[in-house]
């Protein structure tokens, strides 16, 4: 799962703890011989009978037991009928409208830190990371100090989902918030990541929960019932679109690896949209 499909950690977990499911609920304390799979139980648990999945939890388990067989058929496992045996959801890619939050709402958001914040200058430049990079959280906790170039303005960002890395041009106002970060608040510590722990023991960088937090209180700071930072990348996009990015590019800041993930921010520029729309049939 790490070097050859290159998902990240957390995908790796969850993965690696769907198969034990299945494998101890298959084999118990016996030996592991995937001859031995039954097709039609394998099938209830991807399904997952008797515990209410939606279709999200079947792909995941599905993918996941995939994942796993597919390994054994590297192995040179005879696995070709189980493969083929494992349920798919529906899934209609790019359906829904992806949610995003206009420039006003990103100003209060940002408006939303004030000195007496605790932790305020780190939970600051997080935000200002995702604002205005489209960074994920799991890619904000790994920057390194020297993935800023502060002389020619940029800043590498190691990928979460493969072992690529890509540099971006670093905003002056994101730069100026790290900076801010690392000179006043961030503790004495012989760690080399950008963000790391307030209390004991500060040599570790944060984990992406801790970024996530720090924006969600920002959301709650506003008012506003939201639990998903993922909104902000929406809104990024959202603002290159307006801005007239080629459709490329954006593809690029976000680190998308298909352009097909790019092209659903489309259907919310309802100003080119209205421009091609076409009379509705029947319509006077």
């Amino acid at each position: 799962m790490r070097d050859v499909a290159g998902l990240a950690e957390t995908t790796r977990r969850q993965r690696g703890l769907i198969v034990g499911r299945f494998l101890a609920q298959t084999f118990g304390s016996d030996d592991i011989d995937v001859t031995k799979i039954d097709t039609v139980a394998m099938r209830r648990f991807v399904l997952g009978e008797g515990r209410d999945w939606g279709a999200g939890a079947v792909r995941v388990a599905g993918s996941s037991i995939g994942c796993y067989l597919r390994y054994r058929q590297m192995c040179g496992d005879e696995v070709a009928k189980l493969l083929q045996a494992i349920p798919r959801a529906a899934n209609w890619r790019l359906a829904s409208l992806p949610d995003t939050l206009s420039p006003a709402q990103i100003d209060a958001l940002l408006g939303s830190f004030d000195a007496g914040l605790p932790s305020g200058r780190r939970a600051y430049a997080i935000l200002r990371c995702v604002t205005d990079l489209g960074l994920r959280c799991a890619e904000v906790v790994k920057l390194r100090i020297k993935d800023n170039d502060w002389q020619n303005g940029t800043i590498t960002i190691a990928r979460s989902k493969t072992h690529f890395t890509d540099c971006l041009p670093l905003p002056r106002a994101t730069g100026e918030a790290i900076a801010d970060y690392v000179r006043h608040e961030r503790p004495e510590t012989v760690s080399r990541a950008v963000f790391v722990r307030h209390v004991a023991p500060y040599d570790r960088p944060v984990q992406a929960g801790v970024a996530q937090r720090a924006i969600i209180a920002a959301f709650r700071r506003c008012g506003w019932d939201r639990s998903d930072p993922h909104v902000l990348r929406h809104s990024v996009a959202s603002r290159l679109l307006r801005e007239g990015t080629p459709m490329k590019h954006i593809a690029d800041i976000l680190r998308h690896r298909s352009l097909d993930t790019s092209k659903i921010y489309t259907k919310i520029d309802f100003d080119r949209l209205s421009a091609v729309a076409l009379p509705w049939p029947g319509r006077a």
